[in-house]
Order: C-alpha cells, then sequence, then structure tokens
C-alpha cells in the first residue's frame, strides 16, 4: 500500500522560496517547522525580505538549525537590529527531531528548506524537506521531462 499524498500546508503568505531546491534534490518528505526569531527578524519577512536560497538545516545537540538563511536588517530597527545571516533555532517536536536525525545518519538525506512563510494565525513557519542529492544527468532527466511537458501544452494550445 502507498502512502497518501501529504496535505499541503495553510500557507497564507510566502516570503522566500527555495526554487533550486526541487531541482537540485529529489524530495521525499516534508515537514511544517516553526522558526524563533527576534522581533526585527519578524518586522523584516513581513515586508517581504528573506531568502534561503543557499541555506541548508542541520541537527546540533538535539536541536534543528537553519544555517545560512538571510533575513536583512529592518530598515527602521535600532541598534538592536539583528545580524542578517545568524543561524536560526527550528522548533520541532522532540519525535520529528529524532525521525530527522536517523534519516540523516542512516540514509544520507539532506534537510533543506523549502520555503518561509506566514501561516493563517500569523505565524512564520519553514517548510523543510528531507532530500536526496540529484546527480547529472538526473537534473538532464528533470530538464527534458519539463521541456517535453512544456511542448506538450504548446501543441494543445495550438490545436484546440
Amino acid at each position: 500500500m502507498s502512502k497518501p499524498p501529504v496535505a499541503p500546508f495553510d500557507k497564507k503568505k510566502i516570503v522566500a522560496e527555495n526554487r533550486r531546491a526541487r531541482y537540485d534534490y529529489f524530495v521525499e518528505d516534508r515537514f511544517e517547522a516553526g522558526i524563533s526569531l527576534q522581533g526585527t527578524e519578524v518586522k523584516a519577512l513581513r515586508a517581504g525580505e528573506g531568502s534561503i536560497a543557499e541555506s541548508y538545516a542541520t541537527v546540533e545537540d538535539e536541536e534543528v538549525v537553519l544555517i545560512n538563511s538571510h533575513i536583512p536588517e529592518y530598515s527602521h530597527g535600532s541598534w538592536m537590529n539583528h545580524e542578517p545571516r545568524r543561524k536560526r533555532r527550528l522548533l520541532l517536536k522532540k519525535r520529528e527531531i529524532g525521525r530527522l536525525m536517523g534519516a540523516i545518519n542512516r540514509q544520507g538525506l539532506t534537510l533543506v528548506p523549502l520555503s518561509i512563510y506566514f501561516n493563517g494565525k500569523g505565524k512564520a513557519k519553514v517548510e523543510l524537506a528531507l532530500a536526496r542529492g540529484k546527480k547529472v544527468h538526473d537534473k538532464r532527466e528533470t530538464i527534458k521531462e519539463r521541456d517535453w511537458k512544456r511542448e506538450q501544452q504548446r501543441l494543445l494550445r495550438d490545436r484546440g
């Protein structure tokens, strides 16, 4: 019996998206995690600023940490502004963290953030993916498939 499809998360406002991740990795499983932010970071995210293009997540001391995500300093902040590329703690349950640690250690998977968004309650969330890296020939296959689907749409549109 196959697994049922994962229900989409409640994304009201997407702030940052890692579109390259779907090209570089096979996404195996997805998780929704809270993110521990300072006040000016939340304000910068609400203004639509932030990038997770080169970021990744690791498990350090029973905690999941988002590394190399960029949230620029808030323009109206004072001397209490945050550091743009600091490590940010991700909020997950212990059982989920244990599952992630097992997958990373045993299966050689990678934790990749797919998007940062605000949910319906106004909380900042991160969509994490357990992913397996693609080889060069896999990437070529993805490009061929994408081009063929685009060509199919073009043909259907012209004939219909």
